[in-house]
């Protein structure tokens, strides 16, 4: 068992605490926030917060309390009744409480509250003696047996809300507020009846027992399933448990004198600088977001309770103040008195993101490295580089299959099979949705003519996923909810069939696949942005390079802030136009002559290739990974192809098949690849340097500064390495004597299999930089297939087997180790050595952190994750570094 501390309860009410925000990881965010507020004046109902510590030994001992908890507790409460001079479970002077949870991380509505605790029979009526309104009474009661069977006893809501339909049907009346205090007291009766019939047992009326059944409840709900998944999909991590705070309560149902609200002080959505929220009169503030009534706009309770009003606008600019950050505020009024329940930082669109971050250096309330550090995550300038949908609320019954967000933004289009119709498409200048079992580098056509990708098959790092990300073109990978059929040219989830033609659309953010044309808004970017970025820049230490194949790519990611390339990948090069002719020729020759003469027909337009990237990049590194894909990827395997393939080449179809039929391979993951394909046909690795240093040497003449990085791909040993380096060297020197001119360059290499980072020490004497090619190095060491493991991953997740997909964000005890070790042991014997990131996990903010530790001069990632990067390697430094030993900002 988990060690526990002495104090496991935390007192705060009448201006004093006994804690303060920085015990959020102790108390919760909520717990933490309501000690600071009450310690800074605030008008906070008293209260007591129940230590994270103990929710972990609840659920790791099965339910049991540790010891001192039960002494501790009922401390807490005699420190409310003395306080306000009231009794739980006293008729004549009634103390109600809330119990509510509240983790370190904010997780709104994923776990349990429950209102109005310590009222019974006697207390109802007592309650309606003191305050002379029997309504109020009788209306918290229900409330409570509603909340505590649903919360505590798994009574479905909806049987209470049934039993409140007939009440007001038989009362005549539309809406609760105007059921009288007898329809209530009815409502009591009928909600006891429905608890004892669904649980078994009487209403609890002892208050002690509701106050212990209670925090064991918010105590499970921590472990509930809703929990435990938006905890996964907000990759929260490192949480030991909720707390539970128990707090006196505040009734914003008393009359036209009393209302309850949520707000935020600045728009969450567009980030204005203006009070933003609801409130309703006379209601409880489950009521504001439960629907069955309409709230007021924040602006209006200025004309209905201008003191309280005018209050709650002080307050929340002292907090925001205070705490420096946008908050999201919870507050009741009580017969014209404020009470601010709680306080956050309001979440908030990568918008309204960055405009609170410049609006608030502007008004001199943070610093830029504040609002650099804390006002902005990575994934809001993720919401910023995509399109996205208008409203998701709009068509949420129109979801008809959920897949993995491989690739984030909204697309819209006609659904399409293949490549080839996507490129039609095109053409006819039609917007389609290519849709295949998985992708392969044969559909980069149709891919790039789609506005979006989806697929039956695949994972995060699948084909599909990587250049779907490359190109910011919105994807959902493995969507294993549907099934597609390539003969009727169709896909179904079993209910819906959606044929070629029918219009979908796709979210690469949430993974989900709709029916139907659904409405696109433009991604927001603009002078904010700009500014935003600019103070990135001054506090990042650490360059962020780009993955880029052409002069497009390199020029979108040069704009965002990429300061290289660290990945150029040669072989999509050779599926554009007339290419991939003279590339199956190459494949299909049958002596090392015919290789060549196919590959001088390739070398021009290679040359072409690189020229454009030099020149988009100029005065910035280019690193060139050489040919790594097995060569039956660029063979047809249907048939039709194949026979093109033989009247193009003037040979027969068997010849074709034969060729196909000898390359393929059991494991072609593991087969006949990357720098093994250079060593077999040297000729293949002359080519591409030939083309790479002429286009560098002829750019060179022109005052175009050029700094190109050769990259080996796929060692496992240095004698790989140093014969591909000597092919290399030997190549370059010939152009040099050629052109009668020289440039500098580097040869380096790939660490993607775990004996090339094992033995760093000795690749490193021979190469100049090391580029960590994450997607392999992880599928490798985990000995995943990355293009099936999609199929486990999402299950080893939920059951915690593995913590998150390692094809996401980077496994740092495992793959990690490899990574440090290869760094350690290359920079062992080449202190200055260069070393970067080029995998997937390069534009993942959790695994830059992680490079970041390593001392990597580089991560690279996709171009429109690059500013994501950026963010997370600034952070990363911030993070780690006292605000007088950054840059001064």
């Amino acid at each position: 068992m988990t060690s526990i501390s002495d104090k496991k309860v935390y007192k705060f009410g009448n201006g004093s605490a006994e804690a303060d925000r920085s015990m959020r990881d102790l108390l919760g965010g909520k717990g933490a926030n309501l000690a600071e507020m009450s310690s800074i004046g605030l008008p906070v109902p008293p209260g007591f917060t129940i230590s994270t510590e103990s929710c972990r030994y609840y659920t790791e001992s099965g339910g049991k309390w540790p010891d001192g908890l039960e002494e501790q507790v009922a401390d807490g409460i005699r420190h409310l009744e003395e306080t306000l001079d009231l009794k739980l479970g006293d008729p004549e002077r009634p103390l109600l409480v809330s119990v509510r949870s509240g983790a370190a991380v904010s997780m709104p509505g994923m776990m349990d509250t429950v209102l109005n605790l310590g009222i019974n029979d006697d207390v109802a009526r007592g309650l309606a003696r003191k305050t002379g309104n029997q309504k109020f009474a009788f209306d918290a009661y229900r409330r409570f047996i509603d909340m505590f069977g649903n919360v505590v006893m798994g009574v479905p809501h909806l049987r209470f809300e049934r039993a409140l339909e007939a009440v007001k049907e038989e009362a005549g009346v539309e809406s609760d507020v105007d059921l009288d205090a007898e329809h209530l007291k009815d409502l009591v009766g009928r909600y006891k009846a429905i608890y004892r019939k669904y649980t078994g047992f009487m209403f609890p009326t002892d208050p002690q027992e509701q106050l212990r059944l209670s925090i064991n409840a918010v105590f499970s709900s921590w472990d509930s399933e809703r929990a435990n998944k938006y905890r996964r999909i907000n990759q929260i991590k490192g949480l030991i448990g909720t707390a539970v705070n128990v707090q006196a309560m505040v009734f914003g149902d008393m009359g036209e004198t009393s209302g309850t609200g949520v707000c935020f002080t600045r728009n969450p959505s567009t980030g204005e600088h203006k009070l933003y929220g609801e409130y309703l009169i006379d209601a409880q503030g489950e009521d504001v977001v439960a629907g069955i009534r309409t709230p007021e706009n924040i602006s209006k309770l200025k004309e209905q309770l201008p003191e309280a009003y005018d209050e709650l606008v002080h307050w929340t600019q002292k907090l925001e103040e205070h705490y420096q950050n946008m908050q999201d505020i919870e507050f009741t009024i009580q017969e014209g008195r404020l009470f601010i329940l709680q306080t956050r930082n309001g979440k908030r669109t990568g918008t309204a993101a960055v405009k609170i971050a410049v609006d608030m250096v502007s008004e001199g309330l943070v610093s830029r490295r504040t609002a650099v550090e804390k006002l902005v995550e990575p994934r809001h300038l993720d919401q910023l580089m995509h399109p996205r949908f208008r409203n998701p609320k709009e068509f949420q019954d129109q979801v008809i299959g959920k897949g993995l967000p491989a690739s984030p933004g909204a697309a819209v289009g006609q659904a399409v099979f293949s490549a080839v119709e996507a490129e039609k498409a095109q053409e006819d200048g039609r917007k389609v949705i290519l849709i295949r079992i998985e992708t392969s580098p044969e559909d980069v056509g149709g891919m790039d003519a789609a506005q979006g990708i989806l697929t039956s098959r695949g994972g995060m790092t699948s084909h599909a996923a990587v250049v779907a990300r490359g190109w910011g073109k919105p994807c959902v990978a493995g969507c294993g909810d549907i099934v597609v059929n390539y003969e009727s040219g169709s896909f179904t989830n079993g209910h819906v069939t959606i044929k070629e033609g029918d219009w979908i659309s796709i979210d690469g953010s949430t993974g989900q696949v709709i029916r139907g044309q659904q409405t696109l808004v433009p991604p927001k970017m603009g002078g904010d942005f700009d500014t935003f970025m600019q103070w990135v820049a001054e506090f990042q230490d650490m360059g962020v390079r780009t993955n880029a194949d052409t002069p497009q790519d390199a020029e979108r990611a040069r704009t965002l802030g990429a300061v290289g390339i660290g990945l150029c990948r040669t072989e999509h090069m050779f599926f554009e136009g007339d290419r991939i002719i003279p590339m199956r020729e190459m494949i299909m020759a049958t002596s090392e002559e015919e290789r060549r003469k196919a590959l001088d027909q390739l070398l021009p337009f290679q040359k072409d290739d690189f020229t454009g990237i030099f020149r988009a990049m100029d005065g910035y590194p280019v690193t060139i990974r050489l040919l790594d894909p097995p060569l039956h990827e660029f063979l047809p395997h249907e048939e039709e192809g194949q026979k093109e393939l033989a009247e193009a080449l003037g040979i027969n179809v068997e010849q074709v098949v034969a060729k196909v039929e000898a390359l393929e391979e059991l494991n072609p993951m593991l087969g006949h690849r990357g720098c093994r394909l250079g060593v077999t046909y040297p000729e293949i690795t002359e080519m591409q340097t030939r083309a790479i240093i002429e286009a560098a040497v002829e750019l060179q003449s022109e005052g175009v500064k050029v700094l190109p990085e050769i990259m080996v791909p796929l060692i496992g040993t240095v004698q790989e390495f140093e014969n591909q380096k000597s092919v290399i060297q030997e190549t370059a020197e010939r152009v040099f004597a050629e052109k009668g001119s020289r440039i500098d360059y580097l040869v380096g290499t790939m660490i993607e299999i775990p004996r090339a980072a094992l033995t760093a020490d000795e690749v490193a004497r021979e190469a100049d930089f090391f580029s960590f090619g994450t997607n392999d190095l992880t599928q490798m060491t985990f000995g995943y297939s990355r293009d099936d493991a999609g199929r486990f991953l999402p299950e080893y997740v939920d059951r915690k087997i593995l913590e998150e997909d390692p094809f996401q964000s980077i496994d740092i005890r495992g793959v990690g180790q490899l990574v440090k070790m290869g760094t350690s042991l290359g920079r062992s014997v080449k202190e200055d050595l260069k070393v970067g990131i080029c995998g997937e996990h390069g534009g993942d903010p959790a695994s830059v952190s992680f490079c970041y530790d390593v001392g990597m001069n580089y991560v690279s990632c996709s171009p429109f994750r690059v500013p994501i990067a950026r963010l997370a390697a600034a952070q990363s430094r911030l993070t780690k570094e006292p605000a007088d030993e950054a840059v001064a900002a």
